[in-house]
């Protein structure tokens, strides 16, 4: 349900180009009026900076796998998002992952062999380009805008944010709290076929009852406890995404009479 992506390029990126004033000098930021790439993706990796917002909207699990990310669930089954409609607009006032913000931009490594970031867009979005209209991205002097730098310091802080979720997911595991998750979800009429959701990964809340009282305090005053709460709190919604799925029309298929419903 909720594996990682793991594209040669990460999650809606098509293509990257790095910004540079020489052949970017006239080009342009435009707000995007749609989100197209979005409205297909279920799971959004997301930032532990984003948890105690992230939790009141989606479900907020942990990817399968040696590597596990967090991820906030936008639907519950593959190619479905339960908050962007068919033409690609989002339509609730719901909070959105960084991840999602900060499309098409990003650092990357320009070298493989380099520790040097930096910034890229994706090219093949639209949103970027030698426009009439739009935010230009230098000035006349060919130094970054005010947009640009803006930008530059929102993907800065989404790298600082994703070493504090890698340091809170190797605290996880460090104290094997993490477990391979389930959840069955039954109809109201075929309460007997319960769909069953597997593939990603949950806080084993057994042994996190049964923490040392030590690191219960080190936790509370790090803020580990409250993003672990945040995390299994969230879980409740996965019945109301899966509500979300029916009542859109969404859902995965009806179990037939020999065999139980599945999840993605």
């Amino acid at each position: 349900m909720a594996s990682a992506p793991q594209p040669q390029l990460p999650l809606f990126y098509k293509d990257l180009m790095p910004l540079n004033s020489r052949d970017h000098a006239n080009w342009k930021s435009r707000p995007m009026d749609s989100a197209e790439w979005l409205k297909s993706a279920h799971a959004i990796p997301l930032t532990v900076d984003e948890f105690v917002q992230a939790q009141r909207y989606f479900p907020i699990v942990f990817s399968s796998g040696e590597n596990p990310l967090p991820l906030a669930l936008m639907g519950l089954n593959e190619g479905v998002n339960v908050f962007v409609d068919d033409s690609g607009k989002v339509t609730d006032p719901i909070y959105l992952p960084a991840y999602i913000r900060r499309y098409p931009f990003m650092l990357a490594k320009l070298k493989p062999d380099s520790e040097e970031l930096s910034l890229c867009f994706d090219p093949t979005v639209g949103a970027v380009g030698e426009y009439e209209e739009g935010t230009a991205l230098f000035d006349s002097e060919g130094k970054p805008s005010e947009t640009t730098q803006g930008i530059l310091q929102f993907c800065e802080h989404f790298e600082g944010a994703g070493q504090r979720t890698k340091a809170f997911v190797d605290e996880l595991k460090k104290h094997d709290l993490l477990m391979d998750g389930e959840i069955s979800i039954a109809l109201n009429d075929s309460p007997d076929k319960p769909f069953i959701y597997r593939g990603f990964q949950m806080i084993n809340q057994e042994k996190f009852a049964d923490l040392r009282g030590d690191l219960v305090r080190e936790w509370n005053k790090n803020g580990m406890l409250a993003l672990s709460q945040a995390h299994m709190m969230s879980l409740d919604l996965m019945r109301s995404i899966f509500a979300r799925q029916t009542g859109q029309g969404k859902g995965p298929r009806l179990p037939t009479a020999t065999e139980p419903a599945a999840g993605a």
